[in-house]
């Protein structure tokens, strides 16, 4: 990615949490962002992490710090607005509504003026920090209604906000008590991105039936007495990155190990948080049919499933922890022999370092939300595969990820026997095929990576034609 000189437009990067982006660690967002905001002296915003307890609602300290050339800005909350914005309307509301989880939605506890008070926080304390030529690019769900909020305040840069996550089609987007609040505060941006063609069109569709925006050109709609464009930017890896990975001491020795372990049997592995979007007791049940309905895979097939904790104060979670835990249980009782356990499950975070060794011994990969907005994990499989002797990614269509990698075998993880039937064919496929399925999906993978991702987006916001000055931008 070209490096810009320190004369032009600096980024300001703001998400709920921010990362050093000195250290690789930090994961996708801080390797992506970490060439552009390092040569611009660009600063990262958001919340700290820390939960101020002394300090009233709708306040909290900032706190500067300097990462090399980059200024890393951070908010203090308080435990009553953290509940209510981060709990409460953004993982009790948005997260299961946009994926598609109305029946998990907590509706009914007011959340919303917490998260709208720490918007409007966020968006005061970071007006003084602004630049005139600043170029703002504001990431993720938790922070939907920070450019209105910005705009209320005279901010008049540009303005760009990409979604991590799905977009769900428009009526269950409706299902939202103020869902016309929300959306009417994504045109105060000049550009918004989404994960894929999918994510872009339940846009276009509800903004057209709710807001009754007239779309201008291609991209671009208007309402509300704004013009946004909107458009698809599926983020990629750093694949020269997880490649050092693979091959690094901590990648090499998982992989020897495994291959070492697992000699005589066929892995299959799946890496996913505990969450109720990732599909896992539906990946469970597929695998038990598989060991019933094809006997060779008995005794063959072994499956290593790594689901790391997350959110486990939430009902939900506590649900599918249980669910998982019968389900491995009663196909290990099942099926397992004295020398072979058919599931192997780890309910805990294994270390980034070391999983390509784990993708690289393994001969499929289950990559099966139920939604997701993209779904890394699919592309690092990929990355992490002997290119001579590859192993096959079998996905769900449900992903993101499943419009740019065709050559995967795509399936519906609610459909439990068609599922097994391609965990089956990814077992017993041909080298050559194999080999031909990888190259096509690495070439994807290499041309839309974390930097394509990035700096494609950066153009388009760039050139997005900013109608601030003259607007009126009311408080919504």
């Amino acid at each position: 990615m070209g490096h810009r000189d320190l004369g032009q437009p600096r980024l300001v990067v703001v998400s709920n949490r921010i990362a050093d982006p000195r250290k690789t660690a930090a994961g996708g967002l801080a390797v992506a962002l970490a060439d552009v905001l390092n040569s611009t002296g660009g600063l990262w915003f958001g919340w700290s992490g820390k939960i101020d307890d002394e300090a009233p609602q709708g306040e909290g300290k900032v706190h500067v710090t300097q990462a090399g050339s980059v200024k890393l800005a951070t908010v203090d909350l308080c435990r009553a607005d953290h509940d209510s914005y981060y709990l409460g309307y953004a993982n009790g509301v948005l997260w299961p509504v946009f994926h598609y989880r109305l029946d998990l939605a907590d509706f009914d506890a007011g959340y919303i003026a917490g998260y709208r008070r720490v918007n409007q926080l966020f968006a005061k304390k970071l007006m003084p920090l602004l630049r005139p030529d600043d170029i703002i690019w504001v990431h993720d769900y938790h922070l939907i209604p920070l450019a209105a909020e910005l705009r209320a305040l005279g901010c008049t840069q540009r303005i760009g906000f990409f979604l991590h996550i799905p977009l769900p089609p428009p009526l269950i987007l409706a299902a939202i008590p103020g869902h016309d609040w929300l959306i009417r505060a994504l045109f105060a941006y000049d550009l918004v991105g989404f994960q894929s063609q999918a994510d872009l069109s339940h846009f276009a569709g509800y903004v057209t039936a709710e807001a009754h925006a007239q779309q201008v050109e291609e991209h671009r709609w208007r309402a509300f007495g704004r013009t946004l464009e909107a458009n698809a930017f599926p983020i990629g890896l750093d694949v020269e990155e997880f490649t050092t990975l693979t091959h690094a001491p901590e990648g090499r020795d998982m992989y020897e190990r495994m291959r070492s372990e697992y000699s005589r049997r066929k892995l299959l592995v799946g890496v996913d948080r505990l969450d109720y979007s990732k599909g896992l007791p539906q990946r469970m049940r597929a695998f038990r049919h598989l060991l019933d309905k094809y006997p060779e895979a008995r005794n063959s097939a072994t499956l290593v499933q790594i689901a790391s904790p997350s959110r486990e104060d939430v009902e939900a979670y506590n649900d599918i922890l249980k669910e998982m835990e019968s389900l491995c249980g009663s196909i290990n009782g099942n099926f397992g022999e004295l020398d072979w356990m058919p599931v192997r499950y780890l309910h805990r975070t294994v270390a980034r370092a070391r999983l390509p060794g784990l993708y690289r011994a393994s001969r499929v990969g289950l990559v099966t939300p139920l939604r997701d907005g993209m779904n890394l994990v699919a592309k690092e499989f990929v990355v992490a595969q002997n290119p001579e002797d590859p192993g096959v990614l079998v996905l769900s269509r449900f992903a993101g990820a499943a419009e740019q990698m065709r050559e995967a075998l795509l399936v519906n993880p609610y459909d439990t026997e068609g599922t097994a039937a391609a965990i089956q064919l990814a077992l017993s496929m041909p080298l050559e095929e194999r080999r031909e399925r990888h190259e096509h999906l690495m070439k994807t993978i290499r041309r839309q990576d974390v930097h394509w991702w990035c700096q494609s987006f950066l153009a388009a916001l760039e050139k997005a034609q900013a109608e601030v000055k003259g607007t009126p931008w009311l408080r919504l």
